[in-house]
């Protein structure tokens, strides 16, 4: 192509190169720092990036690792499509993540657990709770997760350059899993902070691009209700006859402008939203190993509040800058992105459903200048990073540490290093193997699906968490025969789902009414509420076993626990200052013997004999090459060996009340949205 990649009618240009080149300089260089500073070579330290994050840290990396490349698609093609609703799982996350701040973490860091599935086993007792939920955890990932971001992520980037999407695939994926494996949660939130700053900043500028376009909001607000299909241009342009009467002709929602609508609405009503969707938030943002892996790795319980603040705010950002993209796209390039669906829309795009998935890359194209457009491609390329390394790196603590452990007791902690990493390789080759069969679906059925699946397996889960920390009655028997009832009639209508596909409109529905009439955000709160009555009914006809709650649950967080001593800092005695992390190195006895995270490693003295033969084997370089990366220490060498490190709960006042402060506005700044945006 002569020096020059395609960009559906544009080019990039060496300046957008140049910026695409220094991006990932910037990137690599920001993972190369981050794994010499890091301890990667302990348990903690790869895991948890050693307990030792602050609040800037936190918040970006919450922020980012929700974000991926299908947000900056999915929500703007929504946008384009149906107008401002789609908003409101922002906003919901808003309110949510301080949910997570201010109930769960607490209890997270009290009872010292390191991933979600310990927790259940430390709250219930018994190992099936934990095992099913690695096991489910897992599988969600590698098919839901990583595909969703895998297809999106490729789209723009097939859009903008024109790369095979397998080969820009695989090369996105292998340099994200380079980076993960390497150096663990640590270069994973010092990477998503530098992204977290040019998503933002990429697509602010793109906004405001769009604007001075078009004239401004109310001029966008006027003529986004106006934008039809020109049927006279399609009729000669594609050689398709169009009766004016169809009903399926897209047409602007006169809603489009309103958040929450009416309770029987096929697309965002107020109630279902509210007691349907809150339950699989609540999964996603309190109780899912991705974010919640990330305030773990605060160095207080003040930090990881800081954090959770500071996303919540970033929050209020996608409906400004990935939404309203959409619905601007949407008037900027009507004959390219509203089409009849069916024949016109699979001319159009490929795919018969519709063509506003493509809203967001249409965008970038047609109004970013030269280098610009090499700026928002980089955006693209760090969403699709950021929630890919999350997930790799999240989904490699729970392995490790809820499976490869249970079945490897006396794995040491050089072993469990070398598990984590390769896992996430496999990961890679998951991922890339994955890849033709996103090919095989359209966009949009894709991403619809993805949603949908999500709220009929996670109501159960948030349902049992919810009840393990707030009510100290819940029995092991309880939660986990709640959870089994809430997640067989979410698998049956999953099932369902898959069996009759969505018509396309002007096909006749020939789904039963438990579908097509029953909508899904109602369906998810009643597996929400089902998981809870009957947890509580199982609960209350089983014997509460002799078991310890001290520090496991919401009530019981600051209780003196005999299986963790945990010493507290107090600013009167000159301990420390805020922001220290508490060191015990006495391990407790009880569950906590057996956590790699919670223990003490020891070394044996070698021999000269050994010390010789070890020696010899390692000094080829190939050796030293996967010593680096895999961060084994070696023999001997006791200066960085783990050490136990507890985030404290302490808070002094003058934190207590700018956290409460923030929390306040921040509370209050949603509710302000959601009536802005409804009424």
């Amino acid at each position: 192509m002569s020096g020059e990649l395609l960009m559906g009618g544009q080019s990039l240009d060496v300046a957008d190169l140049c910026v695409i080149l220094t991006y990932f300089v910037i990137i690599i260089g920001i993972g190369i720092f981050a794994s010499c500073v890091s301890k990667r070579n302990t348990v903690q330290g790869y895991f948890l990036a050693g307990r030792n994050m602050n609040w800037f840290l936190v918040g970006a990396s919450l922020f980012v690792s929700n974000i991926g490349s299908e947000h900056f698609v999915g929500l703007a093609g929504s946008g384009a499509a149906g107008g401002i609703g789609v908003g409101a799982w922002e906003l919901n996350a808003l309110m949510l993540l301080q949910l997570l701040g201010w109930v769960f973490i607490p209890v997270y860091i009290a009872s010292g657990i390191c991933t979600m599935p310990e927790y259940l086993e430390r709250r219930f007792g018994g190992k099936r709770l934990r095992v099913y939920l690695a096991t489910l955890t897992l599988i969600i990932y590698c098919l839901t997760k990583i595909s969703v971001n895998l297809y999106s992520g490729a789209l723009f980037i097939q859009q903008a350059i024109g790369w095979p999407l397998y080969t820009s695939v695989t090369l996105l994926v292998c340099l994200t899993g380079l980076l993960t494996v390497t150096g663990g949660l640590t270069v994973v939130m010092y990477t998503d902070s530098m992204q977290a700053l040019l998503m933002v900043s990429g697509a602010l500028y793109l906004t405001i691009q769009g604007f001075l376009q078009i004239g401004g909001y109310y001029e966008m607000k006027e003529q986004y209700m106006q934008t039809t299909p020109n049927l006279t241009y399609i009729e000669l342009q594609y050689n398709i006859t169009i009766n004016e009467s169809d009903s399926c002709i897209p047409k602007p929602r006169e809603d489009s402008f309103k958040m929450l609508k009416d309770v029987t609405d096929d697309e965002m009503p107020w109630l279902g939203f509210l007691l349907g969707q809150t339950p699989s938030s609540i999964w996603y943002w309190c109780t899912d190993q991705v974010i919640v892996q990330r305030a773990l790795a605060a160095k207080s319980l003040s930090h990881a509040q800081g954090g959770t603040l500071l996303a919540g705010f970033i929050k209020i950002l996608p409906i400004y800058i990935m939404v309203m993209p959409g619905m601007i796209s949407r008037v900027l390039f009507t004959d390219d992105l509203v089409c009849i669906p069916g024949e016109h829309c699979m001319q159009l795009c490929g795919s018969a459903a519709g063509c506003t998935n493509l809203a967001y890359p249409r965008l970038v194209l047609g109004v970013m200048p030269s280098g610009a457009r090499g700026l928002m491609m980089a955006v693209m390329i760090a969403a699709l990073m950021s929630d890919l390394d999350s997930i790799f790196n999240s989904a490699s603590t729970i392995f490790t540490l809820d499976l490869w452990k249970r079945f490897r007791k006396a794995a040491s902690n050089t072993e469990l290093m070398v598990v984590g990493r390769i896992f996430i390789v496999a990961l890679i080759i998951i991922s890339i193997a994955w890849v033709p069969i996103i090919l095989q679906f359209q966009g949009g059925q894709l991403f619809f699906y993805i949603q949908e699946v999500t709220n009929y397996i996670s109501p159960p889960i948030a349902a049992i968490f919810l009840t393990g920390i707030l009510w100290k009655g819940c029995t092991e028997k309880g939660a986990f025969y709640g959870g089994l009832c809430g997640s067989a009639l979410g698998l049956a209508r999953l099932v369902t789902i898959f069996l009759y596909t969505p018509p396309i409109c002007g096909e006749e529905d020939l789904r039963p009414a438990f579908l097509s009439k029953f909508h899904y955000m109602y369906y998810s709160a009643m597996l929400f509420f089902v998981t809870i009555i009957v947890a509580v009914a199982v609960s209350h006809f089983t014997k509460q076993p002799d078991k310890d709650l001290s520090r496991l649950t919401y009530w019981t967080r600051y209780d003196e626990s005999p299986s963790m001593k945990q010493i507290e800092l107090n600013p009167m005695n000159g301990d420390g200052k805020n922001g220290d992390v508490i060191t015990n190195k006495e391990t407790g006895k009880g569950d906590f013997e057996n956590n790699p995270m919670l223990k003490k490693e020891t070394v044996d003295e070698p021999t000269d004999e050994e010390i010789e033969n070890e020696m010899s084997r390692w000094r080829s370089i190939g050796c030293g090459i996967f010593r680096f990366v895999c961060g084994i220490r070696k023999e001997g060498d006791t200066s960085d060996e783990p050490e136990v490190v507890f985030p404290t709960l302490y808070q002094r006042s003058r934190e207590k009340v700018l956290l409460t402060a923030g929390l306040v506005v921040i509370m209050g700044a949603g509710i302000f949205l959601y009536i802005f945006w409804s009424v």
